[in-house]
């Protein structure tokens, strides 16, 4: 069974189709990285993903149940999903353990002793034990976004969806980031990734999908569709980005 099935998904704004019949299995402990230019629909796949948008047609299933019935509670799915988006989105005004273990103890009723042992733990993994105490201000910005995939992880979630994590970063932080990513793949996490990392797709995505204008254009091993791509429409956008 698949982690995650996307099937006959369409999604709109208005008269604006910005998901046409989208398709996407997602087997477990793969990763798969969506690539595509501005507006193709890959932060609105994800999106409709964690229920934050919900589809005009089509449906989604997470573990094999269906997440788009209008009877699903959008909370209990988002508890199964870790999230990271382009903006840290950490809290200001809570330290970075306290901002880690905070959905632990209020969504997974984790006590408090095991949350923070266990946020020391993540913290510690992704190189900010000695920031535990610090406020997110206080840390640069390749560090902030590594604390929220931490938190994003903590409660050992089914899917992690990552929407760019590295677009809002310095050049200079976002290979600390990308390592990361690449060492919970190694731990077998099961992600979907929004990028425009093409050398990091290539290195660690097990297959990349090319959207374009809200469908899927292309899919395959990051060798074929990034190496030999098939698709006019994927060679003409790779040519923006890797080198002849």
């Amino acid at each position: 069974m698949s982690v995650l099935s996307v099937q006959g998904v369409w999604k709109s704004y208005g008269d604006r189709a910005v998901l046409r019949g989208i398709d996407l299995e997602v087997a477990a402990h793969e990763v798969v990285a969506l690539i595509g230019a501005s507006g193709s629909g890959k932060s609105t796949l994800l999106k409709t993903i964690d229920l934050l948008e919900r589809v005009d047609d089509g449906r989604i299933l997470l573990g094999g149940d269906d997440i788009t019935d209008p009877r699903a509670d959008p909370d209990g799915v988002r508890a199964r999903i870790g999230v990271v988006f382009q903006s840290y989105n950490l809290f200001p005004h809570r330290t970075i353990l306290d901002n880690v273990t905070l959905g632990l103890r209020a969504v997974h009723r984790v006590p408090r002793d095991e949350a923070t042992r266990r946020g020391a733990e993540l913290l510690e993994r992704v190189g900010l034990a000695d920031h535990a105490s610090a406020y997110p201000d206080r840390l640069s910005g390749g560090q902030q976004q590594r604390a929220a995939i931490a938190r994003a992880v903590a409660a050992g979630q089914e899917l992690l969806l990552l929407d760019e994590v590295t677009s809002a970063l310095d050049p200079l932080l976002v290979g600390e980031v990308l390592e990361l990513v690449r060492e919970l793949k190694a731990d077998g996490t099961t992600i979907v990734m929004a990028t425009h990392e093409m050398a990091f797709a290539r290195d660690v995505a097990d297959r990349v999908v090319f959207l374009d204008a809200g469908e899927v254009c292309e899919q395959g091993p990051p060798a074929q569709v990034l190496g030999a791509p098939r698709e006019p429409r994927t060679r003409a956008f790779l040519a923006r980005f890797l080198p002849s």
